[in-house]
């Protein structure tokens, strides 16, 4: 009985130690993956506000997925996102620039994270337009961190 219950303990502290070691594994993982598409998303959110549509293309990964207005958009690639007109929309409603005002992690593997939002639209005089929530996943493709789907409450 007394070898019994070694051996389970045995067993058990094992099972323990080597799921804690794969836990401390995944984690590892998962916290560059999480920094490598924080990263990707301060960068997304640079270059919308610079409104320069080449460099905000190449902060995505393809085919790209928005969903938004009711209404679902796929961009194969690079080039074809380039070519939107998003930035003569949001002039119209006096849009200048957007901030994250929160930024939190839903779930996370070494090649894929999902990060839910909130972002702020901004006038001129850096007055807030409108607040949103959004989800993003943004994932590692040949090397590249990039937003590869977004929905979101804007329009």
């Amino acid at each position: 009985m007394k070898n019994r219950f070694l051996m389970m303990l045995t067993v058990v502290l094992g099972l323990a130690l080597s799921s804690s070691q794969s836990d401390a594994q995944d984690s590892n993982e998962n916290a560059e993956a999480i920094a490598g598409a924080m990263a990707a998303l301060d960068e997304f959110m640079l270059s919308f506000n610079r409104k320069n549509m080449e460099a905000w293309a190449a902060t995505l990964n393809y085919p790209h997925v928005r969903f938004a207005s009711g209404s679902v958009t796929v961009w194969e690639n690079a080039e074809e996102f380039a070519m939107g007109t998003a930035f003569e929309g949001l002039a119209r409603i006096g849009w200048d620039h957007s901030h994250w005002l929160s930024r939190e992690v839903t779930m996370a593997s070494p090649d894929k994270v999902h990060i839910s939002t909130v972002f702020q639209r901004f006038n001129d005089r850096n007055e807030p337009i409108a607040r949103y929530q959004s989800l993003y996943i943004v994932t590692l493709v040949d090397g590249h961190w990039g937003a590869q789907a977004r929905s979101s409450l804007a329009p």
